[in-house]
This record gives structure tokens, sequence and C-alpha cells, in this order.
């Protein structure tokens, strides 16, 4: 077993990550200040640092520094947010042995401080908690592949097929649809699940930096694929890769196969690739955007993610997910979605997709005064309009604009019926007075118009 120093100032992650850890057999020492972080390590000597890039009184990079130049045996994780990845990637240049981004898996978590301490410590254990001895510790984020449509049924079915095919993987889809889940199910679904799963945002950091985090770092580090062995790598937004990039990872791709056709014991060259991107990368190859050559190597196996608003069938399943995920996640009362407020979620259009969806959930979650989330605890854009049958004899629907008031709801309409029956009397103000039964002058008034203003037949 291994001693441990975790250091975050968020007392909730702190606290997750410590039970996890514990759980595994080790001794955790967690700390909320940088402060008493650096004392600790100081007192402790640990195997291994856990410390989060953003902490209130100390800057993470400082403690890495330390850690490497005092205490040089000791393995440093560092934990970031996808926005300061690239600073992550200068805390690998100072010696780190790698970073994981929030939200992450504390399945992710796990694995990483295992390879960590096989890699400094090889006595170190790499016991990985079973599901009992980790049943109190709620993940910070779920790859669960979750919905009812036949759309996602399909990708269900694609995944199982291919988990334990070594091919490549390019999935495409709009941001928030889901990627990320479909790249993690993949990995858990194969028989590299219990190995690294390492996901990196291809547009988080300058080229100099994203050039040194896939292919190796100048302190002999080793980039993303070597740190991934015998897992699972992610690449997203892999179409913004500079084209200096494209053509090293062509390249690499191709060294990669040769070494498996070799029967090779190279390491660095079992993992799983999986990509994603916003766009048609087939579109940009054709377009000299993106490689033709590396876009084939990517699309062995192409799998598109539809958006939200065409599987509208999957918003009461991932409702009820993201609402069960929350209480887990604090420890909160449970909450349901009242029927009239999952009508308006499952009628908006969702154009930031499942990520819009949780965001919605979990501000519902907030506004609600009690254990039901009605329509009023729901985003404004997502109550604003919702569409209901008309009552004329063609059909159709009209869209109502509920959560304003009434005075205002009426204002509109009259505004809309005046101005569609001067369309009607070509501009005539006169001739549209008379057909409404108002006067002139409450005519220009409704419209917001000055009484004297000359009209025009």
């Amino acid at each position: 077993m291994a001693k441990l120093v975790i250091i975050d100032d968020e007392a909730a992650i702190l606290e997750l990550m410590s039970k996890l850890c514990r759980a595994a057999g080790h001794t955790v020492f967690g700390c909320t200040t940088g402060i008493d972080g650096m004392a600790a390590i100081r007192s402790q000597q640990p195997d291994l640092v856990i410390v989060d890039l953003r902490i209130g009184d100390v800057n993470g990079l400082d403690l890495v520094s330390m850690c490497k130049d005092q205490f040089p045996s000791t393995a440093v994780i560092m934990v970031t947010g996808h926005g300061t990845v690239e600073t992550a990637v200068e805390a690998m240049r100072l010696g780190a042995f790698d970073y994981l981004t929030k939200p992450f898996d504390l399945g992710d978590l796990i694995k990483t401080v295992n390879q960590a301490l096989n890699r400094n410590n090889p006595t170190a254990s790499t016991v990985t908690p079973t599901l009992s001895s980790t049943s109190s510790v709620r993940s910070a984020a779920s790859s669960k592949l979750i919905g009812h449509s036949d759309a996602i049924q399909r990708i269900f079915e694609i995944v199982r097929r291919v988990a334990d095919n070594d091919s490549p993987v390019l999935l495409e889809g709009e941001f928030g649809v889901g990627k990320h889940m479909v790249a993690r199910a993949l990995h858990e679904a194969s028989r590299r699940s219990s190995a690294p799963y390492k996901e990196l945002q291809c547009s988080a950091m300058p080229e100099e930096a994203l050039e040194s985090e896939l292919f190796g770092h100048t302190n002999g580090q080793g980039g993303i694929f070597s740190r991934a062995s015998g897992g699972t790598v992610h690449l997203a937004e892999v179409h913004v890769l500079p084209a200096r990039i494209q053509a090293q990872l062509n390249t690499f791709l191709d060294e990669m196969q040769s070494r498996r056709s070799a029967w090779s014991s190279n390491s660095g060259s079992d993992f799983r690739l999986v990509v994603s991107t916003t766009i048609c990368l087939e579109e940009a190859s054709k377009k000299g955007i993106f490689r033709e050559d590396l876009y084939y190597k990517l699309s062995v196996v192409p799998l598109k993610i539809p958006p939200l608003r065409e599987r509208r069938e999957d918003i009461k399943p991932l409702v009820d997910h993201f609402l069960k995920d929350l209480t887990d996640r604090t420890d909160s009362r449970p909450k349901t979605m009242d029927a009239y407020a999952l009508e308006f979620l499952e009628k908006y259009p969702w154009p930031g997709n499942i990520s819009e969806l949780r965001n919605a959930v979990e501000r519902a979650c907030a506004f609600a005064e009690n254990d039901r989330i009605r329509p009023a605890d729901l985003p404004t854009k997502v109550t604003q309009q919702i569409e209901v049958p008309t009552t004329s004899v063609s059909g159709g629907t009209t869209q109502l604009p509920i959560g304003s008031t009434l005075d205002d709801f009426i204002r509109g309409q009259e505004r809309l019926f005046i101005q569609e029956t001067l369309k009607y009397n070509n501009g005539s103000r006169e001739k549209t007075a008379s057909m409404l039964g108002v006067s002139i002058a409450t005519l220009y008034r409704k419209m917001g118009l000055n009484v004297d203003r000359k009209t025009t037949a």
C-alpha cells in the first residue's frame, strides 16, 4: 500500500478522491490549502501527490516543482479543468506524471494512481476497489449511454459489436450530443476497460503544447499514447489539428501499424484510438482542410451521433438519470420532474444537446422550492415558447410565450394582428383602422406612433 497526499480546495471533490484511494488500501492525507499540502508533503514524503491546478493560496505548478526538486521519487498527478489543459501540459514538462481533467470518472483516477505508483514504486499495491468497497463513493461523471430511441439503440449495438475491435473509431456530431460518453462506453465495453482511458481536447492548447502532449515532452515524459498503454485514447475535436501535426499523427499511425504487424512488444503501440469531431470530416478532407489519408485511417468505424432534437424520446430517461446522479453526488433529497415541466423539456429544441439539458436540470434542482420541479424552475428560454394546436380549421400549431404576463401577451398579439392587417391593406392605416373597428388615434397609439403624423392611403 502507498502513502498519498491529495490537495484540492473543493472539499466535496477532495472527499471523493480520498474515499476512493482509501478504498484501494492506500493511506491518504487530504488538504484543502496549498500551504497545508506542502507541509504534508514535507512531513510524510508520500509516494504520490494529487494536486488541483487551481488552489486559492498556492499555484499547483509550484507544488509540482517542489516535488521534483525535493522529492524526485514522488509521483505527481495534476487535476485540472478543460480550460486549463495547456497549463496542465506545462506541469507535465515540470515533471508531473499525468493529469486528469474535470469532471473525471473516479475509475480513471484509481487507474492513473495505479499506473503512477507502478512507475515510481514497483512494490506499491495496485488493488482496484471492488463494487462493494466503493459503494459509498459517488462518481463525478457518468459514461453510461442512456436512451430508448431507435437511433441510440443502434449506437448501443455498434458499440457492442466493435468494442473489442482495435480499429479506430470516428465519432461525428454536434457539440453536446455525448460523443465523449460513446467513446468511454467503447472503452468500458472492451477488453481494455481495466487499462487507462485518456481524453484530449485538441482545441484546448496551442500547437507546440499539443505536439508535446501527443508525442512526448522534451524532458522525456511520454505523450498521451504511451500513458494510455493498453487502454483507449480519445482525441476530441480532431478537426482542429494543425496541418503539421496531422502529418505527424499520420506517420505515427503508420509506424504503429507496422509495429503491430511485426508483433512487436513495444507497449507504445498498444492502444485503441477514438477521435471525435463536430464537422463532417469527409467533407473537410475533400476541401483540403484535413488530410485525406489521415481521414481514411481514422474513419475505419464511422459513427454519427444524432442531436437530441431528433431523439426526443430520450429526454425523459436522460432527465431521470441526471436527477438521480445529482442526488447521489450531493447526498440531497431526490427530486422529481412535474409532468408539465417535462412537456416543456420535450418540446424545446436543445441547440446545446445533452450538455444543455444537464445544465437545465441542475438549475431546476437549485431553484425548486420542494422535491418537485415545476415549469417556473426551468430556464426561461425553455419555457418561453411552447407549441399548442390552433383552433383554425386548417389545424397546425401556434407558439405561446409561457412565462410572459397576460398584458404582454395581449399587447404582442395586438401588434401582430395590426401588422398583418396593414399588410393586407397595402399599408393603408385608414383602411386598417376601419377594418379593425377602431379610431385612427387608437390605431396610432397601439402602433406606438404620434397621432399627428400624416397617413398615406
